[in-house]
């Protein structure tokens, strides 16, 4: 897992792995690997179903103190399946992510507005909008 310093709360990645995502239902990704690089590089929250299975795989990068300080909101990214994608998000992730560093282009195209969480949505999904 990434080291954490005694600071303000960094920047934050929500895995989700569950139902879908994370699953043999998304075909061609070693999930694994993919969740345990992410691990060794950036602080890492998995969580259970979000909620927006047509997505999968789903990552949701959370703002730091200071991101939300500055009124970042976390950025929810679909369909991350591709090795280098995880790259793009570890590599804003260390520049500082939501709030602090400019969402890189390549990463727009993976951006999605979730639906109003709620309902059937688990407690762990209404968390990381919080």
């Amino acid at each position: 897992m990434a080291v954490r310093g005694a600071g303000p709360a960094p920047c934050r990645v929500v895995v989700c792995r569950d139902c879908c995502c994370g699953t043999a239902k998304v075909t061609g990704v070693d999930h694994a690997a993919q969740t345990a690089h992410l691990e060794a590089e950036v602080p890492v929250r998995v969580s259970a179903c979000l909620d927006v299975c047509e997505q999968a795989n789903v990552v949701v990068v959370q703002p730091s103190a200071a991101g939300r300080a500055a009124g970042a909101r976390p950025v929810w990214l679909g369909l991350v399946n591709d090795p280098d994608a995880i790259e793009d998000v570890i590599g804003w992730v260390h520049a500082g992510g939501p709030g602090a560093a400019p969402l890189p282009d390549i990463l727009d195209l993976y951006t999605f507005t979730p639906p109003r969480l709620g309902g059937t949505a688990s407690r762990d999904a209404r968390r990381v909008g919080s």
